[in-house]
């Protein structure tokens, strides 16, 4: 059944520094934000997805962490899904034992993916004088991790651990000191 069938809409988010990795796996960071249009001109408001957690947690169930919204490629799991004054805050696990998420954390980590999407159904909804769309309950299914969000002009990074960023280090040494062996230059000049 495709999602069209069922009604789900998709919404993208990356915040500057929102979302962090942490030793490869932890990731977490703000899915929506309230108040804010995006590119669709939808405005998800306070409150939004309230229902739709508390429902999914009595029933002993947990919102789905995808890649690329495609329901046959999870990646991990949201260990914490919930609302704040800024928006739908999660904070979950990609799991590295499966190959897409081996995939989607080295992806992340070096920056070549960098947003967050929401997958959902909208229970109630109304127009503003704008025309905007103002969701004020939502049905939420999934949180992706996308290569293009919905708010374009924001951003996510990444944090490595320390044994990586030293490994990094250590192999960048090494790539220079190799590059000047093998063209001769001077010690501290450089080639772009």
């Amino acid at each position: 059944m495709k999602d069209v069938d069922l009604g789900l809409e998709h919404k993208f988010c990356s915040l500057e520094r929102i979302v962090e990795i942490d030793g490869g796996t932890v990731v977490e960071g703000y899915a929506s934000i309230f108040g804010r249009a995006d590119q669709g001109g939808d405005v998800v408001q306070a409150g939004a997805y309230a229902r739709s957690i508390k429902g999914l947690r009595d029933a002993g169930r947990r919102v789905k962490m995808l890649w690329q919204h495609d329901p046959a490629q999870p990646i991990g799991v949201w260990d914490e899904v919930g609302e704040d004054a800024t928006g739908l805050y999660v904070k979950g696990r990609i799991l590295t034992e499966v190959a897409r998420g081996r995939e989607a954390a080295a992806l992340l980590a070096a920056g070549a993916i960098d947003g967050l999407s929401i997958g959902y159904r909208t229970r109630k909804a109304q127009k503003d004088s704008s025309g905007r769309r103002l969701l004020s309950e939502l049905e939420l299914w999934e949180v992706s991790l996308v290569t293009f969000p919905m708010l374009p002009d924001a951003r996510v990074g990444a944090k490595a651990d320390d044994k990586a960023a030293a490994l990094l280090r250590d192999m960048a040494e090494a790539f220079r000191g190799a590059r000047q062996a093998m063209t001769g230059a001077h010690p501290g000049s450089e080639t772009h």
